[in-house]
């Protein structure tokens, strides 16, 4: 579905991502880990157009996405999430939901302003998916809430119902266990694993709880300042002594 080739990423002198390569198949989990400022966001922000790689291809079912606008990337079937939450505060859980949707269903002007019954159709038809996506995660009866007063975990829950509803093939969460007990990453877990199975999609994830990497990705991708230093199943990666290097540190007087 995903693959990237060669991907680098430069900020003048420095580089944060080099000859960069992953693959993301049919309904898989993938997982991207690594210390912090390994690259890992910048690899997201690549993937998902708010960078333009210096060099590389990123080709997402045959199409070379490289350097293409975000909302045309989301388009073509790929959403994601954000390591800081970033839901419209200023409206509803419902209203969040529905700001999505419009990507699939996003009426003319002229029927918007004059109300005609293409954009009723559409609006109704939007509203039908927003209120089944709520209640398939358990959020309807918080529908008319303000999206600030959830419960983080309901809030971070919302924001990949809120990817969900652009109607993707691949969805990309960036820490989506960050500030969770051990008790809502397990809850989570169970979530992604159930998202993946009922929508038929494929998830990227990066994330620095291993408990969650470790417990639902079938593949791992180790980041060290930008180079990728490890990839396979999540029992390799476990004892792989640069990734251990990497994550706790080198003694060299040892």
């Amino acid at each position: 579905m995903l693959e990237t080739k060669n991907v680098t990423m430069q900020f003048g002198g420095l580089t944060a991502v080099s000859d960069f390569n992953i693959a993301v198949g049919d309904n898989e989990i993938i997982g991207l880990i690594g210390p912090n400022g390994a690259g890992k966001t910048t690899v997201f922000n690549i993937i998902t157009g708010m960078y333009a790689p210096t060099k590389g291809a990123i080709v997402f079912e045959g199409k070379n996405i490289a350097g293409k606008k975000p909302h045309k990337i989301t388009e073509s079937g790929i959403a994601r999430t954000f390591q800081n939450i970033r839901l419209f505060h200023e409206m509803t859980v419902l209203e969040n939901i529905l700001a999505a949707c419009i990507l699939r269903e996003r009426p003319g002007l002229f029927e918007s302003v004059l109300h005609l019954p293409g954009y009723m159709a559409r609006e109704k038809k939007a509203k039908n998916l927003a209120l089944e996506l709520l209640g398939s995660v358990g959020l309807l009866d918080n529908k008319n809430d303000s999206a600030v007063s959830l419960p983080y975990g309901k809030q971070r829950r919302l924001e990949i119902v809120r990817a969900l509803a652009t109607e993707p093939r691949l969805l990309l969460l960036d820490e989506p266990a960050a500030g969770m007990n051990p008790q809502e990453s397990a809850e989570l877990m169970e979530f992604i694993l159930d998202i993946r199975q009922r929508f038929n999609i494929s998830v990227l994830l990066i994330e620095h709880h291993m408990q969650v990497a470790m417990g639902i990705c079938q593949k791992l991708y180790v980041l060290d300042y930008g180079i990728t230093i490890a990839e396979g199943p999540p029992a390799e990666i476990r004892k792989n002594q640069k990734v251990i290097d990497a994550y706790l540190g080198v003694d060299k007087n040892a």
